[in-house]
C-alpha cells in the first residue's frame, strides 16, 4: 500500500522524488502523481499529518473504490520456471488460467500477462552504478566479530559489540563498543555518531536487524517505531538494505571488515575491564584509521570528509534525541496504566480501549488513534498512583473533595439548622474522616429532596435531640414530618444533655398526699 503520509512528510523536508520513492518503496511516477493530486485537491500537508492513509487515499483518489478482480501472476515463480528447459510464457499462461478457474478468479489475457512479467524482469535484471553524493547517506551496521570485556571483580569474559557508521562519499567512519545490541544501545550509537560527524545525512541505510526493521516485506517495510522517531528528529529518511543484499551498503560492509582488522584484531592482546577504557583505545585506533592515506588517490578519509562532505551535512537539532520506548496497554476499570512499577491515569471514557504509551526518562505520553490524550511526569521508584482530576468521573471527583471545609461550606449555604447538624456529625466521632459518610449522605439527600425540606428536617431533628443521626433526618423526610406545621412549640433542648421521666404521686400510691 502506498504510504501517502510519509510521501508528504518527506516532500515537506525537501527530499527529491527519487529519494522519496526509494524510502517508501514506490515508483517515481506514483510519487509524482500523489504530489500533483495533493496540489489539485488543495490538501495542506499540515492537515495531512492528522489524516490516516485511507483518508488521504479517499481524498486524493476518489475514483479508486473497487479493486481489480483479476488475479496477479506470480512473476517471481515465472522467472524461476522460465530458467528450466522447454518452459515458455505460453505454457505458464495456460497453467495460470487453469489455476484461476480452479480458484474462481479472473485471469489476465496473454498480452497483459506477458507485460507484467517483462516489467518484473526489467527491474530484476537492471543494474546501476551509484555515484555517492556528499552528505547524502550514512551506512550503519554491527561488526560480525566481537571484542572481549572482562569483569573487574570476577574476571569473567563477556562480549562487547562494535558499532560502525560510514559516510559513503568520503568513507569517514565512526566506531564504538557497547555491551549489548538492544534498541537502547542502537539508538545511543546513532546519537553519538551524529555528534561525531557534526551533522546528519539525508538518508540512513541500516541492515535488517530487529532494532531497526520489524518487517521487510515484498511491498512494504515496517520500521521500529523508536528508530523511525529518531530519524524524524534528525530529519533523515531510513532506507534499509534489502535482506541478504550487502551491496546495498557496501561501504559499511567494507569498513566493518577493515575496522575488524584495525581495531578488533589490533586489540586482541589487551585486556579491558570497562567500556570507557575499551572505547578510549578504540578512539585512538579509529583516529589512525581515518587519517591513514588512501592507496589509490591522494588524501585520507579525514581530509576527504573535511574538504568534500562536512559542509553538506544537515545541521543537528538544538537538542539531542531523547530515547523513547513504546508499549501497548488496555485500559482497566480503574482507568490507570502501568509503566515499570507505577500507575498513571488516563481519561475514564477510554476504559476497555487499547492505547499506545510512549515513555522517556522524564515523561509519559498516552496516545489513542495517534492523538495524545494524557501526559505525566515519570516518577522514579515506587510511588502512589498519579491521577489527574480531569481524568476521573464526576462522582469520583466529588469523593476526593470530601473534607471538613467542604461540608461546612455547603451546610452554611443551606441554613443554620443544617449547619448545626453537620457540625454535630463532625464532632460526634474521634476521627474526623469517620463522619464523612454521614456528611456525604446528608448532601445526597438534597438531590432527592429540596434544600428547603433539608433545612426543615434538620430543624425538627434538632428539636428532638442536640445530636441527631442521619437516620433520624431520613425518617423525617420520608414521613413528611418536616411539612407538618403545628402551633405547639417544640420541646426545648436540655442544656445538660441528660433526661429524666417525672411521674405523678398517683403512680407511687401516694395520691392522697399529692
Amino acid at each position: 500500500m502506498v504510504n501517502y503520509r510519509e510521501i508528504l512528510r518527506l516532500k515537506q523536508l525537501g527530499y527529491s522524488q527519487r529519494e522519496i520513492a526509494a524510502s517508501v518503496h514506490s515508483s517515481r511516477s506514483t510519487i509524482s502523481d500523489v504530489l500533483s493530486r495533493t496540489i489539485q485537491s488543495n490538501v495542506e500537508i499540515s492537515e495531512a499529518e492528522k489524516m490516516t492513509n485511507d483518508e488521504l487515499k479517499t481524498q486524493l483518489y476518489p475514483e479508486k473504490t473497487k479493486r481489480s478482480m483479476r488475479k496477479m501472476p506470480d512473476c517471481a515463480y515465472m522467472h524461476k520456471e522460465l530458467a528450466k528447459p522447454g518452459v515458455t510464457l505460453t505454457l505458464l499462461w495456460s497453467e495460470y488460467c487453469e489455476q484461476c478457474v480452479a480458484e474462481g478468479e479472473i485471469p489476465y489475457q496473454y498480452t497483459q500477462f506477458c507485460d507484467h512479467y517483462r516489467n518484473y524482469a526489467r527491474k530484476t535484471k537492471a543494474t546501476m552504478r551509484i555515484k555517492r553524493k556528499p552528505g547524502e547517506s550514512l551506512e550503519v551496521d554491527w561488526a560480525g566479530k566481537t571484542l572481549t570485556l572482562y569483569d573487574e571483580i570476577t574476571g569473567e569474559a563477556n562480549k562487547a559489540y562494535l558499532f560502525v557508521a560510514t559516510l559513503p562519499c568520503s568513507l569517514y567512519s565512526y566506531a564504538e563498543a557497547f555491551d549489548n545490541m538492544k534498541t537502547e544501545s542502537w539508538i545511543e550509537a546513532h546519537i553519538k555518531a551524529y555528534r561525531f560527524f557534526g551533522g546528519s545525512t539525508r538518508i540512513l541505510v541500516p541492515d535488517n536487524l530487529k532494532t531497526a526493521v520489524i518487517k521487510h516485506g515484498k511491498y512494504d517495510v515496517l520500521l521500529n517505531r523508536t528508530y523511525n522517531e529518531m530519524a524524524e528528529h534528525y530529519r533523515t529518511a531510513i532506507i534499509p538494505a534489502r535482506p541478504a543484499a550487502p551491496k546495498d551498503k557496501p561501504n559499511a560492509e567494507g569498513s566493518v571488515g577493515t575496522l575488524s582488522i584495525w581495531i578488533i584484531a589490533a586489540l586482541r592482546n589487551e585486556k579491558f575491564f570497562s567500556l570507557a577504557e575499551m572505547n578510549q583505545a578504540i578512539k585512538e585506533k579509529l583516529t589512525a584509521f581515518n587519517q591513514r592515506p588512501f592507496q589509490k588517490k591522494p588524501g585520507s578519509r579525514l581530509s576527504a570528509f573535511e574538504t568534500e562532505e562536512k559542509d553538506y551535512l544537515t545541521p543537528l537539532p538544538a537538542s539531542h534525541y531523547e530515547m523513547a520506548n513504546w508499549l501497548k496497554a488496555k485500559i482497566s476499570y480503574d482507568y490507570l496504566i502501568t509503566v515499570d512499577q507505577n500507575k498513571y491515569s488516563v481519561p475514564y471514557e477510554l476504559i476497555g480501549q487499547t492505547v499506545d504509551i510512549r515513555y522517556t526518562g522524564k515523561t509519559i505520553e498516552v496516545f489513542f488513534n495517534n492523538h495524545r490524550i494524557a501526559s505525566h511526569i515519570r516518577k522514579k521508584g515506587y510511588c502512589d498512583p498519579q491521577i489527574l482530576p480531569e481524568h476521573m468521573p464526576l462522582k469520583h471527583r466529588k469523593y476526593l473533595k470530601q473534607d471538613k471545609e467542604t461540608y461546612l461550606k455547603w451546610a452554611k449555604e443551606i441554613g443554620e439548622a443544617t449547619l448545626k447538624v453537620m457540625q454535630s456529625f463532625l464532632e460526634a466521632v474521634k476521627t474526623e474522616t469517620h463522619s464523612y459518610k454521614s456528611c456525604g449522605a446528608l448532601m445526597r439527600l438534597s438531590d432527592k429532596y429540596t434544600v428547603v425540606r433539608i433545612e426543615a428536617a434538620c430543624s425538627r431533628a434538632l428539636a428532638y435531640s442536640s445530636s441527631p443521626s442521619i437516620r433520624n433526618i431520613k425518617t423525617i423526610l420520608k414521613n413528611g414530618r418536616d411539612k407538618i406545621k403545628t402551633n405547639k412549640p417544640l420541646k426545648k433542648e436540655n442544656p445538660s444533655g441528660s433526661y429524666s421521666f417525672l411521674r405523678g404521686a398517683s403512680y407511687y400510691g401516694d395520691e392522697k398526699d399529692a
